[in-house]
Protein backbone atom coordinates (compact mmCIF):
# COMPACT_ATOMS: atom_id res chain seq x y z
CA UNK A 1 0.00 0.00 0.00
CA UNK A 2 1.49 3.33 -1.12
CA UNK A 3 0.31 6.48 0.69
CA UNK A 4 0.72 10.05 -0.54
CA UNK A 5 -0.22 12.97 1.70
CA UNK A 6 -1.47 16.05 -0.13
CA UNK A 7 -2.15 19.45 1.41
CA UNK A 8 -4.34 19.63 4.49
CA UNK A 9 -6.70 16.64 4.62
CA UNK A 10 -6.19 14.68 1.40
CA UNK A 11 -4.60 11.23 1.30
CA UNK A 12 -4.05 9.10 -1.80
CA UNK A 13 -3.85 5.31 -1.44
CA UNK A 14 -2.39 3.14 -4.23
CA UNK A 15 -1.85 -0.56 -4.79
CA UNK A 16 -1.13 -2.47 -8.02
CA UNK A 17 -2.29 0.46 -10.16
CA UNK A 18 -5.53 1.04 -8.22
CA UNK A 19 -5.99 4.56 -6.81
CA UNK A 20 -8.22 5.61 -3.92
CA UNK A 21 -8.35 9.28 -2.85
CA UNK A 22 -9.74 10.50 0.47
CA UNK A 23 -11.02 14.07 0.99
CA UNK A 24 -9.81 16.08 -2.01
CA UNK A 25 -10.86 19.54 -0.82
CA UNK A 26 -10.21 23.17 -1.70
CA UNK A 27 -6.60 23.06 -0.45
CA UNK A 28 -5.81 19.85 -2.36
CA UNK A 29 -3.47 19.82 -5.34
CA UNK A 30 -5.40 18.80 -8.50
CA UNK A 31 -2.90 16.04 -9.30
CA UNK A 32 -4.09 14.12 -6.25
CA UNK A 33 -7.00 12.91 -8.40
CA UNK A 34 -4.95 11.88 -11.44
CA UNK A 35 -5.90 8.33 -12.36
CA UNK A 36 -8.27 7.96 -9.40
CA UNK A 37 -10.61 4.97 -9.43
CA UNK A 38 -12.61 5.93 -6.33
CA UNK A 39 -12.98 8.81 -3.88
CA UNK A 40 -14.04 8.77 -0.23
CA UNK A 41 -15.52 11.96 1.25
CA UNK A 42 -15.70 12.14 5.04
CA UNK A 43 -17.99 15.21 5.19
CA UNK A 44 -19.23 18.27 3.32
CA UNK A 45 -16.88 21.06 4.47
CA UNK A 46 -15.00 22.82 1.68
CA UNK A 47 -11.56 21.78 2.91
CA UNK A 48 -12.56 18.12 2.45
CA UNK A 49 -14.90 18.32 -0.53
CA UNK A 50 -14.36 20.31 -3.72
CA UNK A 51 -17.19 19.40 -6.08
CA UNK A 52 -15.58 21.09 -9.08
CA UNK A 53 -12.37 19.10 -8.62
CA UNK A 54 -14.42 15.91 -8.55
CA UNK A 55 -16.41 16.93 -11.63
CA UNK A 56 -13.19 17.68 -13.51
CA UNK A 57 -11.74 14.30 -12.50
CA UNK A 58 -14.94 12.54 -13.56
CA UNK A 59 -14.80 14.24 -16.97
CA UNK A 60 -11.33 12.77 -17.47
CA UNK A 61 -12.16 9.38 -15.96
CA UNK A 62 -15.91 8.54 -16.09
CA UNK A 63 -15.48 5.27 -14.17
CA UNK A 64 -14.68 7.03 -10.87
CA UNK A 65 -16.97 6.20 -7.96
CA UNK A 66 -17.57 8.48 -4.96
CA UNK A 67 -18.50 7.15 -1.52
CA UNK A 68 -19.89 9.34 1.25
CA UNK A 69 -22.65 9.67 3.86
CA UNK A 70 -26.21 10.04 2.50
CA UNK A 71 -26.45 13.54 4.00
CA UNK A 72 -23.55 14.66 1.79
CA UNK A 73 -25.00 13.21 -1.42
CA UNK A 74 -27.20 16.30 -2.16
CA UNK A 75 -24.01 18.39 -2.28
CA UNK A 76 -22.87 16.22 -5.21
CA UNK A 77 -25.70 16.80 -7.66
CA UNK A 78 -23.26 17.38 -10.50
CA UNK A 79 -21.94 13.84 -10.01
CA UNK A 80 -25.28 12.06 -10.23
CA UNK A 81 -24.90 8.37 -11.02
CA UNK A 82 -21.43 7.80 -9.54
CA UNK A 83 -22.13 8.56 -5.86
CA UNK A 84 -22.64 5.66 -3.44
CA UNK A 85 -24.13 6.42 0.00
CA UNK A 86 -22.38 4.88 3.00
CA UNK A 87 -23.39 4.76 6.67
CA UNK A 88 -21.34 4.23 9.79
CA UNK A 89 -20.54 0.57 10.37
CA UNK A 90 -20.87 -0.43 6.72
CA UNK A 91 -18.18 -2.31 4.82
CA UNK A 92 -17.72 -1.84 1.09
CA UNK A 93 -15.14 -1.98 -1.68
CA UNK A 94 -13.64 1.06 -3.38
CA UNK A 95 -10.91 0.85 -6.03
CA UNK A 96 -10.45 -2.77 -4.96
CA UNK A 97 -9.72 -1.88 -1.34
CA UNK A 98 -11.77 -3.11 1.60
CA UNK A 99 -13.19 -0.09 3.43
CA UNK A 100 -15.16 0.26 6.66
CA UNK A 101 -16.91 3.43 7.82
CA UNK A 102 -16.82 4.57 11.45
CA UNK A 103 -18.14 7.46 13.52
CA UNK A 104 -21.01 9.59 12.35
CA UNK A 105 -20.57 13.20 13.48
CA UNK A 106 -18.12 16.02 12.95
CA UNK A 107 -16.40 17.08 16.17
CA UNK A 108 -18.15 19.99 17.86
CA UNK A 109 -16.81 23.41 16.83
CA UNK A 110 -19.10 25.48 19.07
CA UNK A 111 -22.59 24.94 20.56
CA UNK A 112 -23.94 27.67 18.27
CA UNK A 113 -22.67 25.90 15.13
CA UNK A 114 -24.75 23.00 13.86
CA UNK A 115 -22.82 19.75 13.59
CA UNK A 116 -22.66 17.91 10.28
CA UNK A 117 -22.20 14.21 9.62
CA UNK A 118 -18.67 12.83 9.37
CA UNK A 119 -17.37 9.36 8.59
CA UNK A 120 -13.96 7.98 9.36
CA UNK A 121 -12.68 5.46 6.82
CA UNK A 122 -10.52 2.41 7.53
CA UNK A 123 -8.84 1.17 4.33
CA UNK A 124 -7.41 -2.34 4.43
CA UNK A 125 -5.46 -4.76 2.27
CA UNK A 126 -3.22 -7.76 2.88
CA UNK A 127 -0.29 -5.48 3.69
CA UNK A 128 -1.94 -3.40 6.42
CA UNK A 129 -4.53 -0.74 7.17
CA UNK A 130 -4.83 3.04 7.21
CA UNK A 131 -7.42 5.12 9.06
CA UNK A 132 -8.54 8.61 8.02
CA UNK A 133 -10.97 10.04 10.63
CA UNK A 134 -12.07 13.16 8.77
CA UNK A 135 -12.88 15.89 11.29
CA UNK A 136 -13.38 13.66 14.29
CA UNK A 137 -11.55 11.70 16.94
CA UNK A 138 -13.79 8.66 16.57
CA UNK A 139 -11.78 5.57 17.42
CA UNK A 140 -12.40 2.64 15.02
CA UNK A 141 -13.55 0.18 17.67
CA UNK A 142 -12.26 -3.35 17.19
CA UNK A 143 -9.99 -2.42 14.30
CA UNK A 144 -6.25 -2.90 14.16
CA UNK A 145 -4.77 0.23 12.60
CA UNK A 146 -1.26 0.19 11.20
CA UNK A 147 -1.18 3.76 9.89
CA UNK A 148 -3.21 6.60 11.40
CA UNK A 149 -3.69 10.08 9.98
CA UNK A 150 -4.28 12.32 12.98
CA UNK A 151 -5.84 15.81 12.75
CA UNK A 152 -3.55 18.30 14.48
CA UNK A 153 -5.07 21.75 13.88
CA UNK A 154 -8.47 23.32 13.39
CA UNK A 155 -11.23 25.32 15.08
CA UNK A 156 -12.66 22.13 16.57
CA UNK A 157 -9.67 20.61 18.33
CA UNK A 158 -6.86 21.10 20.81
CA UNK A 159 -3.54 19.32 20.69
CA UNK A 160 -4.17 17.23 23.81
CA UNK A 161 -7.08 15.61 21.98
CA UNK A 162 -4.79 14.69 19.10
CA UNK A 163 -2.37 13.03 21.51
CA UNK A 164 -5.14 11.12 23.29
CA UNK A 165 -6.61 10.01 19.95
CA UNK A 166 -3.32 8.50 18.78
CA UNK A 167 -2.90 6.73 22.10
CA UNK A 168 -6.44 5.33 21.95
CA UNK A 169 -6.04 4.00 18.40
CA UNK A 170 -2.50 2.68 19.13
CA UNK A 171 -1.23 2.51 15.54
CA UNK A 172 2.27 1.48 14.50
CA UNK A 173 2.79 4.94 13.03
CA UNK A 174 0.92 8.23 12.76
CA UNK A 175 1.07 11.09 10.26
CA UNK A 176 -0.32 14.60 10.63
CA UNK A 177 -3.60 15.51 8.97
CA UNK A 178 -5.61 18.73 8.79
CA UNK A 179 -2.51 20.89 9.16
CA UNK A 180 -2.87 23.76 6.65
CA UNK A 181 -4.07 26.24 9.27
CA UNK A 182 -0.82 26.04 11.23
CA UNK A 183 1.94 28.63 10.99
CA UNK A 184 5.48 27.35 10.50
CA UNK A 185 6.26 27.96 14.17
CA UNK A 186 3.00 26.38 15.30
CA UNK A 187 3.72 23.32 13.21
CA UNK A 188 7.06 22.82 14.91
CA UNK A 189 5.43 23.04 18.34
CA UNK A 190 2.69 20.57 17.42
CA UNK A 191 5.14 18.15 15.84
CA UNK A 192 7.48 18.18 18.81
CA UNK A 193 4.63 17.59 21.24
CA UNK A 194 3.14 14.71 19.28
CA UNK A 195 6.52 13.11 18.67
CA UNK A 196 7.11 13.18 22.43
CA UNK A 197 3.67 12.04 23.62
CA UNK A 198 1.98 9.98 20.89
CA UNK A 199 3.51 6.67 21.89
CA UNK A 200 4.33 5.66 18.31
CA UNK A 201 6.39 6.89 15.38
CA UNK A 202 4.92 10.29 14.35
CA UNK A 203 5.74 12.57 11.41
CA UNK A 204 4.23 15.48 9.52
CA UNK A 205 4.72 14.88 5.81
CA UNK A 206 5.29 17.67 3.30
CA UNK A 207 2.54 17.85 0.65
CA UNK A 208 3.22 15.30 -2.08
CA UNK A 209 5.35 13.06 0.15
CA UNK A 210 4.87 9.32 -0.25
CA UNK A 211 5.38 6.46 2.21
CA UNK A 212 4.97 2.70 1.81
Amino acid sequence: MRLTKYSHACVRVERDGAVLVIDPGAFTEPEALDGADAVLVTHQHFDHLDVQKLADALARRPAITVHTHPDVVPQLGALDGVVHPVRSGERFQAAGFEVQAFGGWHARIHPDIERVVNLGFLVEDADGSVYHPGDSFDVPAGAQVETLFVPISGPWLKLAESVDFVRAVAPRRAYALHDSLLSEAGGRVHDATLAQLAGCDYQRLAPGSTVE
